[in-house]
């Protein structure tokens, strides 16, 4: 397995982010932005697979997770500029940029914010805007979403008191227990999915992303529900939409709806994948798809 190096890197308005770095040292960097919630740290096998392409990959923990500081009220939009910092403290201008599921959004707000610098996104099962003319937004999701969604659009306090009690799981769940966990969320691909390697890798994010509290999964869920701050249509960059049919955690239309209203998608609508087992069977082909006669 590839290694990687683990920076905490300073921001100008005094918060700092947890980054890793593997890969190719060289390489083009592809920002990887983590899913709700997770920590930032690499999967092995996403370090080996960038690798094997020239690849650098930069992953971070986001805004409240992990050892990153929190950023009260911040919306998608807002992550621009901490990925820039990121590129700056590389010494890097340009990159490749991926967010699955949460990070999705976070991705595509990298093409419309810094243009200049992103080569390319990939969205992979990533979480269409609220509300989405033309979307039922909710439905096809499990019913832990239903409930978590519902409390991010009833009132903060709610959605505080949920993730603190019905998401405590997430600070103790081990690899053995993360498919019990997720509950309804999980189709039964995805659930054959959580194995190995893999499903300590996710139970590892878990725990990691709410070691200082619930507050990086909260801002994400709120920043979910409101404006973006961005158009989804004029992004120029090319933008690659991956959704699987099988997903209870971000619905196949979020999928469809998103790939019709950017302006710059390609679909890889497929019907036969989840939520989780699309990353982790095809994440050399996402990889292949985003680098394209795009470097």
């Amino acid at each position: 397995m590839s290694g990687y190096e683990q920076i905490n890197l300073a921001l100008s308005d005094g918060r700092t982010l947890e980054v890793f770095v593997g890969g190719v040292a060289d390489g083009i960097p592809l920002v990887y932005h983590n899913g709700t919630p997770s920590s930032g740290r690499p999967f092995g096998p996403f370090l080996d697979l960038a690798a094997e392409r020239g690849l650098r990959l930069v992953t971070y923990s986001r805004a409240g997770y992990s050892s990153s500081t929190r950023n009260p009220g911040r919306s998608v939009v807002d992550i621009a500029d901490d990925v820039a910092a990121i590129l700056d403290g590389l010494g890097s201008t340009r990159c490749y940029t991926m967010g699955w599921s949460g990070g999705g959004p976070h991705a595509l707000a990298c093409a419309a914010l810094l243009p200049d610098r992103v080569i390319a996104v990939a969205s992979v099962a990533g979480v269409a805007p609220y509300p989405a003319e033309g979307l039922d937004w909710m439905t096809g999701m499990g019913v832990e979403n239903h409930a978590e969604f519902g409390a991010a659009l009833a009132d903060p306090d709610q959605l505080q008191q949920f993730l603190e009690h019905e998401g405590s799981w997430v600070a103790n769940v081990t690899a053995d227990r993360v498919a019990v966990a997720f509950g309804d969320l999980v189709s039964d691909v995805d659930r054959s999915a959580i194995t190995g390697d893999f499903a300590e890798w996710l139970a590892v994010g878990f725990r990691e992303s709410v070691s200082n509290g619930i507050w990086g999964w909260f801002d994400d869920d709120l920043a979910f529900v409101k404006p973006w701050g961005f158009e989804l249509r004029a992004i120029s960059r090319p933008v690659d939409i991956w959704q699987g049919g099988q997903d209870r955690m971000v619905p196949f239309a979020h999928g469809q709806w998103l790939s019709q209203h950017v302006g710059s998608a390609t679909a890889y609508l497929l019907p036969e994948h989840g939520h989780l087992s699309l990353a982790v069977a095809s994440f050399g082909r996402i990889l292949d798809g985003l680098t394209a006669s795009r470097g």
